[in-house]
């Protein structure tokens, strides 16, 4: 799986059904790049477009459960490698990363807000 593929189906994960634009501006692809991605998660049957309630001009793609089951297990997998790796530092090591723990979360807040562009 690309990586572009993979990182649309986190972003889905996480704010939950988008319309193919936002997708496109948030995963830093051309919308018609997207559509054809979309297409190819939907073969894969990770992925499903539906309409939008509020807007029944507007079709939706969303995570089946497929989808968010593969999100799961990547994730999963590197918590695993993270797990692995940590078990080789030292004891000053690891305390120096838990200490740096609030800035790495504040950056990757940082790094999310800027990937999905401003709230709406």
């Amino acid at each position: 799986m690309s990586l572009t593929s993979a990182a649309t189906l986190a972003t889905l994960d996480r704010t939950g059904p988008r319309r193919i634009t936002d997708l496109a501006a948030v995963e830093g692809v051309t919308q018609p790049a997207m559509t054809a991605l979309v297409r190819v998660m939907e073969k894969s049957g990770l992925v499903e477009r539906r309409g939008d309630s509020s807007d029944k001009r507007v079709t939706l793609v969303c995570l089946t459960e497929a989808g968010a089951s593969y999100v799961r297990t990547r994730h999963q997998a590197g918590v695993h490698a993270f797990e692995r790796l940590i078990g080789g530092l030292t004891g000053d090591e690891v305390e120096a990363l838990v200490a740096a723990l609030p800035a790495l979360k504040h950056l990757a807040e940082l790094e999310s807000q800027d990937r999905e562009g401003p709230k709406q």
